[in-house]
C-alpha cells in the first residue's frame, strides 16, 4: 500500500464524522439563521417569546459547533459558514443596545401590557379570590362583629372597629391629615405593598400561599367595609377607599396573578422540566410585577395627595373609577405586536 492510499484511508473517518456532524446540528444552524435573518430585516422584537428564549441557546450551540469544526479540521466551507453565522448572531444578541429611554418606552408601550394580558386567567382567579374574601369577611363581621378583631390587625384598624361611633368613623373619612389619617394611610399603603410583594414571591410554593394571601386581603377589606356599613357609612367609606384603592388593589391582584402563574408552572410543568417552566413563567411574571410596583407608586401618590385633600364623595368615586377604567384600557386594549 503506497503513501497516497494510506492518506485516503486515514481521511475516510473524517469525512464520515463530518457528515454525521452536519446531520446532527444542521437543524439548529438553520433555525439560528432564520432568527438572525428575521432580526436583521426587522428587529429582535419580531421574535416570539419561544424564539427569544431559544436564540442565545442556539448561538452558544453554533459556537460549540464552530469550535469542534476547527479542532477536527472539518471542511473549510462549513467552518466559514459557522464563523459568519456566529458573528451575525453575536451582533444581534450583544450588539449596541437601544437607549435606556427607548427601552423604558418599550416596557410601557408593549412589554408590560403584554405580560399582563398573558396572565389574564391568573388575574381572573386572583380577582375572584379577592371578591370571595371580601364577601365572606363582610358577612362574618356583619353577623358577628367579634369576627373583626380576629381578621383585622389592631395596628391597621386604629380604632376603626365595631366599637367606634358613627361620628368617629365619619371623622376618619373627612378629617385633615393632621389628625392621624395620614399615618393610617401610610400604614395601609405599606401593608398593601407588602402583600403585593409577598403574593408574588410566595408563588414559588405552588401558588398556595399566594392564593391564601389574596383571599385574606379580601377578608380584611370586607371586614372593614362591614364596620362602616353598620354605621351607615358604607358609601362614604367606599369612595374614600376607591380614590387610590382601584389602583392599589389592582396592583395586588396582578402581583398575585404573577405569583400564581409561577406556582402553577412549577406544579404543572407539562413536558418542560420544572426549572425551565419556572424560568419561563418567572420571566413573564417578573415583568408584570415590575409594572405592579409602578402602580403601587402611583397609588401612593393618589393616597398621599388625592385621598387626603379630596373630601367630596362624588369626586372620590370619579377619580377611582377613572383610574380603574384607565388601567383596563391600557392593559387590555388590543394592540399590534411589537
Amino acid at each position: 500500500m503506497n503513501s497516497r492510499s494510506s492518506a485516503v484511508l486515514d481521511a475516510q473517518p473524517v469525512l464520515v464524522n463530518a457528515n454525521r456532524f452536519r446531520k446532527a446540528h444542521a437543524a439548529d444552524w438553520e433555525r439560528l439563521e432564520t432568527l438572525v435573518k428575521r432580526c436583521e430585516k426587522r428587529s429582535v422584537r419580531a421574535l416570539s417569546d419561544d424564539d427569544l428564549i431559544a436564540f442565545p441557546l442556539l448561538y452558544r450551540s453554533a459556537l460549540s459547533s464552530l469550535s469542534i469544526a476547527r479542532e477536527t479540521s472539518l471542511d473549510r466551507a462549513l467552518v466559514t459558514y459557522l464563523e459568519q453565522l456566529s458573528t451575525r448572531a453575536y451582533f444581534q444578541i450583544y450588539g449596541v443596545p437601544t437607549s435606556a429611554l427607548r427601552q423604558l418606552g418599550r416596557f410601557f408601550a408593549h412589554s408590560w401590557p403584554a405580560s399582563v394580558q398573558a396572565i389574564w386567567r391568573e388575574t381572573l382567579v386572583a380577582l375572584l379570590l379577592t371578591v370571595a374574601g371580601a364577601v365572606v369577611g363582610y358577612l362574618l363581621v356583619a353577623n358577628d362583629p367579634g369576627w373583626f378583631f380576629g381578621l383585622m390587625p389592631g395596628e391597621m384598624a386604629q380604632g376603626r372597629d365595631p366599637t367606634a361611633t358613627a361620628e368617629s368613623l365619619r371623622a376618619t373619612l373627612y378629617d385633615s391629615p393632621q389628625d392621624g389619617l395620614a399615618t393610617f394611610a401610610t400604614f395601609l399603603f405599606t401593608h398593601n405593598a407588602q402583600i403585593a410583594i409577598f403574593a408574588f414571591a410566595l408563588g414559588f410554593a405552588f401558588a398556595v400561599p399566594t392564593a391564601l394571601l389574596i383571599l385574606y386581603n379580601g377578608l380584611m377589606m370586607g371586614a372593614i367595609m362591614a364596620v362602616f356599613s353598620a354605621k351607615g357609612l358604607g358609601f362614604e367609606f367606599a369612595g374614600w377607599l376607591m380614590i387610590h384603592g382601584t389602583t392599589e388593589i389592582f396592583a395586588i391582584i396582578l402581583s398575585g396573578a404573577a405569583g400564581i402563574r409561577i406556582g402553577t408552572a412549577i406544579a404543572f410543568p407539562g413536558r418542560e422540566s420544572r426549572s425551565d417552566a419556572a424560568m419561563r413563567a418567572g420571566r413573564a411574571g417578573a415583568t408584570a410585577m415590575a409594572g405592579a410596583v409602578v402602580m403601587l407608586a402611583i397609588a401612593g401618590l393618589l393616597e398621599g395627595i388625592g385621598r387626603q385633600t379630596v373630601n367630596v364623595d362624588g369626586t372620590r368615586y370619579a377619580i377611582g373609577l377613572a383610574m380603574l377604567a384607565g388601567w383596563i384600557v391600557y392593559f387590555y386594549l388590543p394592540r399590534k405586536k411589537a
